[in-house]
C-alpha cells in the first residue's frame, strides 16, 4: 500500500512541477507584453473546462481542468492583410474558436485544429468533380481560414486600442515577448540543476576502497568464489581492506579515483608505495599490479585498430579493487555545463524526430524494445517518476534528487522544443518576427516604402498541419508509453 502511495506522489509532483513550469513559461510572455503596453486578455494554465479564474484590470487570470499546456491571449496577433483593410467575414468558421481559446502564443486548438481537418477533408473532393474545381476549392478553404485568423485577431481590438495590438510592436519586442516563454524554463532548468548539484551533489568514486576481492578470475570464469588454488589479487595480497583510503602513491597525492587508477595501470609488475588512512590513522603499504592485457579504446569506447584492422591490446596494472562512491557537492559553476548537455541532448531528438518515432513505432507495435534515451510523453515521465519515488532500492535523497533532475530536463525539453521555428510554437513567432526585421532592413538598404507587419495569419494552414501532427505524435508516444514503457530499473 506504502509502495502505491508513494508510486502515485511521484506522479503528482511531476504534474504539479510541469503545472508551474507552464505557468512561468506564461509568464515569462506576460510580463514583457505588458511591459510593453500589449493588452493581455488571458492568462491560463492548462486546457480544457475552466476550473478557477479572476479577473483583474482587464486580464482574466484562471486554471483549467487539463495541466499539460497554458496560453496568453494577446489582442492584433495577426495584422489585417493590407494596411487600414477592415477584416472581412467568411464562411469556414474553423478558426474562431482556436483563437478563442489562446492560439495566439500558439498554446491550444488542437481539438478545433483536428475538428476542422476532417471538415476539410470530407468536403474537399465530391466524387465526379473536376480536379481543378476540387484545388479551387481548397485555395478558397484556405483563404477562408487566413480570412479567419484575420477578424478573430480584428475582434480582439476594441475602438482606439489598435496601438495595443501585437502585430505594431518592433521586430526586437516581439522577439522578447515570444522568447520570454522559452528562457523562463531555461532559468528553471538552471534552478533544478543546481538544487542537485549544489544541494544533493552527485555520486563520484572516491578513493575509499568499497570493495577488495580475494582473488583474480580470468573474465571467462564462471566461478563466484575464490578457492585454495588461486592466486590472491594484488589488493588483498598487500592487505588493503574496504574502507581504507589511499593517500599517495610513491609520494604523490592521489586526488581522486580516477588518478589513483591511471598510476596503477601505468605500473604493471611494479612495486608502489602506498599511503593509506586506515581508521583515523597513516599506514604505508606495498602494492604489485599485476600485468593484465586489454582492448585500446578510443574517447567514444569503440575498439581502435592497426592498419590491417586488428584490435590493439595493451598492458595494464591491475590489483582487484573497487571504489566507494559518495555525494559530492559540485561547485555552481559546473551546472552551465551540465544544462548545456541535456540540451544538446534534446536537440538532438528533436533533430531525429522522424527516425525516433519510427522507433517509438516499431517498439509500440512490434518486438523492438524502447530507446532509453528516446522521447517520451508526459506519461512516461509521469510513470518514471512512480518508479522512482516508490523504489526500494534507492535512499530518499537519491529519489528526491532523481525527481528534482526529471523537473530539470522537462523544462529543458520545453526551452527546446519551443524553439522549433514553426507556427504556432514561439519560434514559428520569432521566426516570423526576423523575417519582418530582414524584409523592413532590406527595404530601407533599397530606398522602398516600410513593407510594414508580415502577415503572419497566412501560416496558419501550416499552424494547422503541425498541430495535427504534433498531436498524432503525441498519442503515439503516450501508447507506447503505456503498452511498453521507458523504465529506469530495466
Amino acid at each position: 500500500m506504502i509502495d502505491v502511495l508513494l508510486y502515485v506522489l511521484g506522479i503528482v509532483i511531476i504534474l504539479i512541477g510541469l503545472a508551474v513550469s507552464i505557468g512561468l513559461h506564461e509568464i515569462g510572455h506576460l510580463v514583457p507584453a505588458k511591459l510593453f503596453g500589449v493588452k493581455v486578455t488571458q492568462y491560463m494554465v492548462g486546457f480544457g473546462r475552466t476550473v478557477w479564474s479572476r479577473r483583474k484590470g482587464e486580464t482574466e487570470y484562471g486554471v483549467k481542468m487539463i495541466p499539460l499546456g497554458g496560453y496568453v491571449a494577446m489582442t492584433g496577433m495577426y495584422p489585417p492583410q493590407r494596411p487600414g483593410e477592415a477584416p472581412r467575414a467568411s464562411t469556414t468558421g474553423f478558426l474562431n474558436s482556436v483563437v478563442e481559446e489562446g492560439a495566439p502564443t500558439g498554446k491550444a486548438g488542437g481539438a478545433a485544429t483536428l475538428e476542422a481537418a476532417a471538415d476539410t477533408i470530407d468536403g474537399a473532393a465530391p466524387a465526379g468533380r473536376h480536379p481543378a474545381a476540387d484545388e479551387l476549392e481548397l485555395r478558397r478553404g484556405i483563404a477562408g481560414l487566413v480570412d479567419d485568423a484575420r477578424l478573430a485577431s480584428a475582434e480582439t481590438i476594441d475602438e482606439g486600442e489598435d496601438h495595443r495590438t501585437f502585430y505594431r510592436l518592433a521586430v526586437w519586442k516581439k522577439i522578447i515577448i515570444m522568447l520570454g516563454g522559452p528562457l523562463m524554463n531555461l532559468v528553471l532548468a538552471f534552478v533544478f540543476f543546481a538544487i542537485v548539484f549544489v544541494g544533493f551533489g552527485v555520486p563520484q568514486f572516491t578513493t575509499t576502497l568499497g570493495q577488495v576481492n580475494e582473488c583474480l578470475l580470468p573474465a571467462t570464469s564462471t566461478a563466484t568464489s575464490c578457492d585454495a588454488t588461486d592466486t590472491a589479487a594484488p589488493a588483498a595480497a598487500a592487505g588493503l581492506r574496504p574502507g581504507d583510503t589511499i593517500l599517495e602513491i610513491d609520494g604523490v597525492n592521489m586526488g581522486s579515483w580516477e588518478q589513483f587508477r591511471d598510476a596503477v595501470s601505468a605500473a604493471p609488475g611494479t612495486p608502489l608505495d602506498l599511503l593509506i588512512e586506515r581508521a583515523g590513522s597513516e599506514e604505508h603499504v606495498t602494492l604489485t599490479p599485476v600485468p593484465n592485457t586489454r582492448l585500446v579504446v578510443d574517447e567514444a569506447g569503440k575498439v581502435a585498430t592497426d592498419a590491417a584492422g586488428v584490435a590493439l591490446t595493451e598492458t595494464v596494472g591491475m590489483i582487484g579493487a573497487s571504489p566507494a562512491s559518495a555525494r559530492v557537492r559540485q561547485p555552481i559553476t559546473a551546472v552551465p555545463a551540465q544544462v548545456g548537455q541535456n540540451i544538446e541532448h534534446v536537440v538532438g531528438i528533436v533533430v531525429r524526430l522522424p527516425d525516433r518515432m519510427v522507433d517509438v513505432w516499431n517498439a509500440a507495435f512490434g518486438s523492438e524494445a524502447r530507446d532509453p534515451n528516446g522521447p517520451i510523453s508526459v506519461v512516461g515521465v509521469g510513470r518514471i517518476a512512480g518508479e522512482v519515488a516508490s523504489s526500494g532500492e534507492m535512499e530518499i535523497a537519491a529519489r528526491a534528487q532523481t525527481l528534482v533532475m526529471l523537473l530539470g530536463s522537462l523544462n529543458v525539453a520545453l526551452f527546446v522544443f519551443n524553439l522549433i521555428p514553426l507556427m504556432p510554437l514561439d519560434g514559428g513567432h520569432i521566426a516570423g518576427a526576423l523575417y519582418e526585421g530582414a524584409k523592413r532592413r532590406l527595404a530601407k538598404l533599397f530606398g522602398k516604402a516600410d513593407p510594414g507587419p508580415v502577415d503572419t495569419a497566412k501560416m496558419v494552414p501550416v499552424t494547422f498541419v503541425v498541430v495535427i501532427v504534433m498531436g498524432a505524435m503525441s498519442l503515439l508516444l503516450v501508447y507506447a508509453d503505456l503498452v511498453k514503457p521507458v523504465s529506469l530499473f530495466g
